[in-house]
């Protein structure tokens, strides 16, 4: 007997609750592609926007996995499990009709193998991210994911990108870009706030379609030998010890929301034991990054 583990995400079925989510194992389309042809419900590439300095941040990228003790260990198919990501990341260094010729290409081998092909916006001038919205839009995607959630704002250069704390702002993003497409909005919201479910009701209110909580945090370890940060900053931290606080939030905006309201649990999730936690949680579908980052695509098929 066959168990289906198709889901709803909004109005959009997917045929499986695991969601490849955005990083830099999702820049090119040799990535892309094995997150589709290793059996993700939904696949969200690396986002973009109009901001050369968010791009050129990129050249500048650096990660590092951190063991148990925060010394550095190695990437790989036997990466533990409880390792740590640490990164000073940007955004994809294809400019955006690049960009978005890859995701058509992308987008045909993911309906061929029932996959949902997400392109990711995020945003740092509005007006500009609308007018790239209708763009996507009029290409025929079936979703957009923006995110207004990253963790690098303040360590970013000035309008690279944005960590939106305010309801308020919120609402007022979610209704421009909503107003201004026809297909399913995927709001991405911060973790760095103690109102992630008022975030979240905003971006409803105003039209979003899922809500993806939360972003990564922002995180600093000093390295004992330097005396100074690894990585030399601040930087995104993501590890299999944040499910605590994904489900925190998942549960508390769940019980704010009521059920009528898709939730995509990002930032945790190392396995599909994992998946079925955030779940239970409150989550319709449920987002992996750094660990396949880390470890290998094929931990989407097992």
């Amino acid at each position: 007997m066959s168990i289906s583990l198709e889901t709803v995400v909004g109005s959009i079925r997917i045929k499986n609750p695991v969601i490849a989510a955005s990083g830099e194992h999702m820049i090119d389309e040799e990535g892309i592609r094995s997150a589709i042809l290793a059996g993700a419900g939904a696949v969200v590439v690396k986002s973009t926007n109009e901001s050369v300095a968010a791009k050129d941040q990129l050249l500048r990228a650096e990660y590092v996995a951190l063991g148990p003790n925060w010394e550095p260990v190695a990437w790989g198919k036997n990466t533990s499990r409880d390792a740590t990501l640490l990164t000073r990341s940007g955004l994809t260094p294809l400019d955006f009709d690049q960009w978005l010729d890859q995701n058509l290409r992308m987008d045909q081998l993911a309906r061929q193998n029932d996959c949902l092909l997400v392109p990711s916006l995020i945003l740092a001038d509005l007006d500009k991210a609308v007018e790239m919205a209708k763009i996507v839009d009029a290409a025929g995607f079936r979703a957009l994911e923006f995110n207004i959630g990253t963790p690098y704002a303040s360590q970013a250069a000035n309008g690279a990108v944005t960590t939106e704390l305010s309801p308020d702002r919120v609402s007022l993003i979610t209704k421009a870009i909503r107003s201004a497409i026809s297909i399913p909005v995927w709001v991405k919201i911060t973790g760095q706030s103690e109102r992630v479910p008022d975030l979240a009701q905003s971006a409803f209110k105003d039209g979003a379609e899922s809500v993806v909580m939360a972003g990564r945090l922002l995180g600093m370890v000093p390295d004992l030998v330097t005396q100074a940060p690894i990585l030399g900053t601040s930087c995104g931290i993501g590890g299999f010890w944040n499910l605590a606080l994904t489900c925190h939030w998942l549960a508390t905006t769940r019980r704010q929301l009521g059920s009528n309201h898709s939730l995509i649990g990002i930032n945790g999730a190392t396995n599909g034991q994992d998946v079925a936690r955030m779940m239970l949680a409150g989550a319709s579908a449920v987002g992996l990054a750094y660990f396949v980052m880390l470890a290998g695509f094929h931990l989407i098929t097992d």
